[in-house]
């Protein structure tokens, strides 16, 4: 399933947020973004989620323009399709960990404890599905993040600084699961990120300038 964004721009009032943006993301493909603070990564982030709205241009994903669709469709075609780790985790403070990881299986109608139990493992939390969030760590909190966008094996996966709470070597940890995960599946993998080392990582860096041009770095 290809993500592509075609001429993208986006205004706050006079202002513009990026403008002109064109990018092609193939089924299985890695696409980092890095750029200064304040261009609007993370903004560009959540258009190709859905979850902002943009002013000029397209989005599509596997022939789909999500521009298209109203705030129920979007809904939905999240739903299905995409796993999106938060910068700020956004885990719910009143359902446990093997909950939060598996909330989106419970939007789906299924359940798969298995599956939670198993991406549990996968991020080094295994046995910790039973705490609330309050007992556990910043970076534990955001390896929960990670599993829940992760569980129901979506085609799209979004990240917005992913390793940016973390310690050099957790980080390193948390990208081996993000690659291995995102490979099992052949699902797309878009990263906005300040960190070299998970951006070297990637099969394509992409620079989102102060003019809001995306190109290849």
């Amino acid at each position: 399933m290809t993500l592509s964004l075609h001429h993208l721009g986006k205004h706050y009032g006079e202002t513009p947020v990026f403008e002109h943006v064109s990018v092609d993301v193939a089924s299985g493909e890695f696409v980092a973004i890095v750029g200064e603070s304040g261009v609007g990564k993370s903004t560009l982030l959540n258009c190709m989620a859905g979850l902002d709205s943009w002013d000029a241009g397209t989005i599509s994903h596997d022939g789909t323009d999500i521009g298209t669709l109203d705030a129920e469709q979007r809904a939905l075609w999240r739903r299905n399709h995409v796993g999106f780790v938060f910068q700020a985790f956004h885990v719910l403070p009143h359902l446990d960990v093997a909950q939060n990881v598996g909330l989106p299986l419970m939007l789906l109608g299924r359940s798969d404890p298995a599956r939670v139990e198993r991406m549990l493992d996968v991020v080094g939390l295994g046995g910790l599905g039973a705490r609330l969030p309050q007992q556990l760590s910043g970076g534990q909190l955001q390896r929960v993040a990670i599993a829940r966008a992760l569980v129901h094996k979506p085609a799209l996966l979004l990240a917005d600084e992913p390793t940016g709470n973390l310690d050099p070597t957790t980080a390193a940890k948390v990208m081996d699961v993000l690659l291995a995960q995102t490979r099992e599946h052949g699902a797309s993998l878009v990263l906005v990120t300040h960190s070299e080392a998970a951006a070297a990582r990637a099969d394509r860096v992409l620079h989102l300038r102060a003019d809001g041009i995306a190109a290849d770095v």
